[in-house]
Formats: structure tokens, C-alpha cells, sequence
């Protein structure tokens, strides 16, 4: 007898429309056909739904659409060179109107240096400070990608307005705003439209600043390995990008600016934002999206709320604690594992009788029992904050480049030949040690630590402690400079071009060091900042960095007023004089690199204590390699 197989029978689709039924010897093969062809058809579609799944990211990316990114067809280098250009567009634009703002106070605002150095530095804050507000939008309300493209806008309106009210209003009589002719009186709506302009700049580039960071990592899925590594790699090239953008500023434009081109200079600036905003809306289907999370704050108070209601309850199984359930609607992305420390905020996940009593009748509270994650984003912030407050200090080094630097270069030797070399172009030294150090640490260093420690590299803790002691070294460099400087010093100088015989280039070194120490520090801090918090406040930890940047500024000023209110006596001007030959620059140099030694071993400490966040379903000896406790 014959038994016919699922590969010899006809399926029931291309059976001929005569066939007949009223063979019943015929209706054992019919009802196999059927049985096979479904059972085909059923593995082929698994099959195909799991080749689909395989090329879908893993992390939950999104494409346009809202559907799940496809690997092949979204994010990855393609989308995040569009994303580096686009920063490095928005970084000329930005310093093209920083870098000399406060000579175009002076010059064509007619303000005093010191109402213009003031000025200068409430606007600097004031964009660090927006960077927060672009953040909290992007992580709660609108997503990284509509949040850059708003702000990308505000900030070319700006520029626009800026270039346009020069033009018109400010730069008259007609010629003037260089070193030889200052420009007249503005009537109050002018300099009212002024101060709009460059605070739309600020807004703009604030807001867009920490989420271009995180939206360009996005663009890589952590579960993958080959692009976990593509994103470490990104964060150095997105560095790379800001300092070349700045490269062009502080030189072509610059130079176009001091000899009284504002409005070339500002319309460059305009339409290099402009193309900036182009590049960046091109890559609109390419991109990987992530929706926003909802806003934070509500779920922290949840967080405290919680545990403040169980203060009494003591907490002893790990096992009782309350992970996610889909009766709270809240937006927490991966689920994060239960960690040791604050034991406090653990109540608040504490399922006690009246919580059980509650979750049977469907009226259990956010605010009375809160979910492991939701705690663990708590715990995350918390132990950040240490890490980050020691990060200010270094942002104080960073911070002398744009003044302290720049004065003592302006006291030494500055003529090679018949060719005088502005002091502030000497920062391009940093940006070239930049340059040169990211390659250096990607290619050499990198490496080399992996293969003699069988690890991964050096964690990001581990490179922003040696960020401060390389910034150690540029203070006592800087130190050493300057002392010398004064050995050379020609005596009662004060009206002469240099006051020292001393060459600029001798800077170079501390240049070098602090552009060295940028790649350890700032490329770290990236890194750090962004993989540590939670999935919906990767936004913010980007604006970490920025405030701390902005906070290194302010701190920088503080000191400088302290140091020279305790040092000036009745005979003595203080460290940091009008005529640097009869001050201590150098002692004041030696100073921060005190202080930056105790941050440094303050930092070591918080680094050890340090907890690295967990994912659930993440692999377990990947926390080890990075955790503090196997070496920083």
C-alpha cells in the first residue's frame, strides 16, 4: 500500500477545481495534504518571524514609523556621521559668536571691559544652564530628536536676528566696530533686539547641546557587540567634532571679527547653523528613535513618598521587593536589578500586608509601593552626584584656557620675526592635542591596556581619574611657566607690547596637558553619564557634564575674587594684578593644583564606593569588569 508523504502529495490550494470527493479511497490523501501544507506553511512563517526578529535592534529602538528599528536599515555609522558633521557645524556657529562676544560689547555695544566680562559670563551660564531644560524635555515630553530639531531652529532664529540687527542697527556709522573705530549709542530697542538675539543663541544651543550627545549614541545598540563598541568609539569623535568646529572659529572667524567683519562673521555663523539643521533633518528616516519616558520627578517623590510611609518597616529579603506589574502605567524602560546601599529607599519597594491587600483589590498606589527600578533610578542619581561634584574642580583647569592662560600669554614674547602671535590662538595647541590623544588612546593606549590586563580597557571611571592628574600636571606646568616668566621679566614694563622676554611657546605644554586631560575627562564623563542612568534620563546625564562645565566657570570666578581679596595688602596688588610682572600667577597656579590633588583623592574614594547600575539580562561578568571593586 502506498503512503503518500507531505512531499507527494498535492497541497489543497493547487488541487484543480473538477477535483471530486465521492472517491473515498482519495480522502486519506486529501486530509494528509491539508495537514502537511498547514504544517509547511506554520514553519515557514516561525521561520520568517524569527529571521525578522534577529534583524530587529535589541535595545527598543524605534524607526519613523513607531515600528521596531531594523538593524540593517536604521542608525549605526550612517546616521552618526550625519549627527558629528551636524555638531560640528553647530559648534562653529556657536563659538563664531562666543569667541569675540565680548569685544563686540566693547567695540560695538560700548561697554567698560568689566560690565562685558560680566555680561559674557552670564550668558556662558546661562546656556549650560538651558542645557537642563533641554534635557527634562527630551527625557519627559518630547524625545531627542524633536527636542534638537526645536532648538536647532531657536538657535538659527538667533543668529539670524543677531546678523540682521548688526547689519541694520548696530554697526553704525558704517565701518566701525574694530580696534580703530568704536561704534555710537544704541537707542534701548536696539540693544534690547541685541539681547534677544544672543539669547535665542543661548536657548538654542543650550537646549540642543546634551541631547545631539545622546541622540547621536542612540543610533548604536548596546546588544550588539560590534556597535557596543561603535558607541564607546563615538563619544571620542563626537569630542573630536566639537573641537574642530571650534578649530575653524577661533581662527578664520576670529580673525574676520577683530578686524571689524561682525556681520560676515555672523552670517558664516548663520549659515553654517543652517546647514547644520539641514544635514541633521536628512538623516530624519535613517535615524533610531526612543520614546520619551514621561516625567521623572513625579516617580522620584513616588520613590521617597513610599518609603517615608514604611519608615518603621524593616527590610530584610531581597525576594519582597516589588518589581514592575502591569497595573502601574509607568514608562521605566529596562527593568533594573536590586543593588546594596540606601537601604532606606528600598522600603518604598517593600510589598507589606496592606500593599498585598491592596494589589488584590486593584487599588494599590504608586505612592505607597514603588517598583525596584523606580528605586534603582533613585539610587543611580544619588550615588552619581558624588562623582559628579568632583568633577567641577577640573572644570576650574579647563576653565583658565579662555582667561588666566590667555593673560600670561599676553605677557611674554609674542613676535616670531615680524609676526605677532594673538594669545588666544595658542588654545589650538588644545585642539590639537585633542585630536592627537584621541587617536592615541583609541589606537595605542586602549589596546595595550586590554591586552596586558585581560580586560576590556580602562573603565570610565578609571580615565577620568587620569584626567585629573594630567590636569595636575598642566597647573604645575602652568606654574612653572609663569615663574620663570618673571625671572624674565622686563623691569617696570607697563605700557610695553611684552612684559617678558620669555617666549609664548613655552605655553605649549600646559596647553598640550589640558587637551590631553579633556580626552581622559570630558570623552569620559560622556561616556559615563550616558551608559549610568536610566534609560529614561540619558538626556540629563548628558546635561551633567554641562553644568559642570558651567559650574567650573563660575567656580573659576569665585576663587579668583577670594584669592585676590585675601592676597592684596596695602603695598601689594594680589596674585593676579593689572601688571602681571608685580603679582604671584604663578602661586595661584600652584593653588589649583592643591586643590585639584585633594579632589583627585576625594575622587578615588567616591569611585571605589561606586556601584555600577544593572540591567536585568545583563551579563553578569560585564558589570564585574567595569565595577570599582576590581580596580577603580
Amino acid at each position: 500500500m502506498h503512503i503518500p508523504t507531505c512531499t507527494s502529495i498535492t497541497p489543497l490550494s493547487v488541487l484543480p477545481l473538477s477535483f471530486s470527493f465521492s472517491s473515498c479511497n482519495k480522502i486519506p490523501s486529501l486530509i494528509l495534504a491539508m495537514a502537511c501544507f498547514h504544517f509547511l506553511k506554520k514553519n515557514t512563517m516561525e521561520e520568517n518571524i524569527k529571521k525578522e526578529h534577529q534583524d530587529y535592534t535589541s535595545d527598543g529602538a524605534i524607526d519613523r514609523h513607531g515600528h521596531p528599528a531594523v538593524r540593517e536599515k536604521t542608525g549605526d555609522w550612517v546616521a552618526a556621521i550625519l549627527i558629528l558633521v551636524n555638531q560640528g557645524l553647530a559648534t562653529l556657529a556657536f563659538f563664531g559668536v562666543g569667541v569675540n562676544l565680548v569685544l563686540f560689547l566693547t567695540r560695538v555695544m560700548g561697554q567698560d571691559n568689566a560690565d562685558a566680562a560680566n555680561n559674557v559670563s552670564k550668558w556662558t551660564g546661562t546656556v549650560y544652564i538651558f542645557s537642563l531644560l533641554g534635557a527634562f524635555l527630551s527625557d519627559s515630553y518630547w524625545g531627542r530628536y524633536i527636542t534638537c530639531a526645536i532648538f536647532q531652529l531657536i538657535f538659527l532664529i538667533g543668529l539670524v536676528s543677531l546678523s540682521v540687527s548688526s547689519y541694520i542697527f548696530l554697526l553704525k556709522p558704517s565701518g566701525c566696530g574694530d580696534k580703530e573705530l568704536p561704534c555710537g549709542s544704541h537707542p534701548s530697542y536696539q540693544t534690547v533686539l541685541f539681547y534677544v538675539s544672543i539669547y535665542l543663541i543661548a536657548l538654542g544651543n543650550g537646549g540642543y547641546q546634551p541631547n545631539i550627545a545622546t541622540f547621536g549614541a542612540d543610533q548604536f545598540d548596546e546588544g550588539d557587540p560590534r556597535e557596543q563598541h561603535s558607541k564607546i568609539v563615538f563619544f571620542s569623535y563626537f569630542y573630536l567634532a566639537l573641537n574642530v568646529g571650534s578649530l575653524f572659529s577661533n581662527t578664520i572667524l576670529n580673525y574676520f571679527e577683530d578686524d571689524g567683519l561682525w556681520t560676515l562673521g555672523f552670517w558664516a555663523s548663520a549659515g553654517s547653523a543652517a546647514l547644520a539643521l539641514a544635514l541633521f533633518l536628512c538623516g530624519t528616516p535613517r535615524y533610531r528613535y526612543f520614546k520619551p519616558s514621561g516625567n521623572p520627578l513625579p516617580r522620584f517623590c513616588q520613590v521617597f513618598v513610599a518609603a517615608a510611609r514604611k519608615w518603621n518597616v524593616k527590610v530584610l529579603q531581597d525576594d519582597k521587593l516589588y518589581q514592575a506589574d502591569q497595573q502601574f502605567p509607568i514608562k521605566e524602560g529596562r527593568k533594573m536589578l536590586h543593588t546594596q546601599g540606601f537601604r532606606f529607599l528600598d522600603k518604598a519597594a517593600f510589598i507589606t500586608s496592606k500593599n498585598l491587600k491592596q494589589m488584590e483589590e486593584n487599588k494599590c498606589s504608586p505612592w505607597s509601593l514603588s517598583t525596584v527600578t523606580q528605586v534603582e533610578e533613585v539610587k543611580c542619581i544619588l550615588r552619581l552626584l558624588p562623582i559628579w561634584l568632583c568633577t567641577i574642580l577640573y572644570s576650574v583647569v579647563f576653565a583658565q584656557m579662555a582667561s588666566l592662560f590667555v593673560e600670561q600669554g599676553d605677557a611674554m614674547d609674542t613676535k616670531v620675526s615680524s609676526f605677532h602671535i594673538p594669545p588666544a590662538s595658542m588654545s589650538t595647541f588644545d585642539i590639537l592635542s585633542v585630536a592627537v590623544f584621541i587617536f592615541v588612546y583609541r589606537r595605542v593606549l586602549d589596546p595595550l591596556v586590554a591586552r596586558t590586563m585581560k580586560s576590556k580597557g580602562l573603565t570610565e571611571l578609571q580615565r577620568m581619574g587620569i584626567g585629573l592628574v594630567l590636569a595636575i600636571m598642566a597647573m604645575v606646568s602652568a606654574g612653572l611657566v609663569e615663574h620663570w616668566r618673571l625671572k624674565h621679566a622686563i623691569e617696570d614694563c607697563n605700557e610695553c607690547e611684552g612684559s617678558s622676554s620669555l617666549s609664548i611657546f613655552w605655553q605649549v605644554p600646559q596647553y598640550m596637558l589640558v587637551g590631553a586631560s579633556e580626552v581622559f575627562m570630558y570623552v569620559g564623563q560622556l561616556e559615563f553619564f550616558n551608559g549610568q542612568t536610566p534609560d529614561g534620563l540619558k538626556s540629563f546625564g548628558s546635561a551633567l557634564c554641562m553644568t559642570s562645565i558651567s559650574l567650573g566657570n563660575y567656580v573659576s570666578s569665585l576663587l579668583v575674587a577670594i584669592v585676590m581679596k585675601i592676597s592684596a595688602r596695602d603695598e601689594m596688588p594680589g596674585w593676579i594684578p593689572g601688571n602681571l610682572n608685580k603679582g604671584h600667577l604663578d602661586r595661584f597656579y600652584f593653588l589649583l593644583a592643591a586643590l585639584t590633588t585633594a579632589d583627585f583623592v576625594i575622587y578615588v574614594a567616591m569611585a571605589k564606593w561606586y556601584k555600577y547600575i544593572k540591567f536585568q539580562g545583563t551579563n553578569q561578568n560585564e558589570i564585574n569588569k567595569q565595577d570599582p571593586e576590581f580596580g577603580l
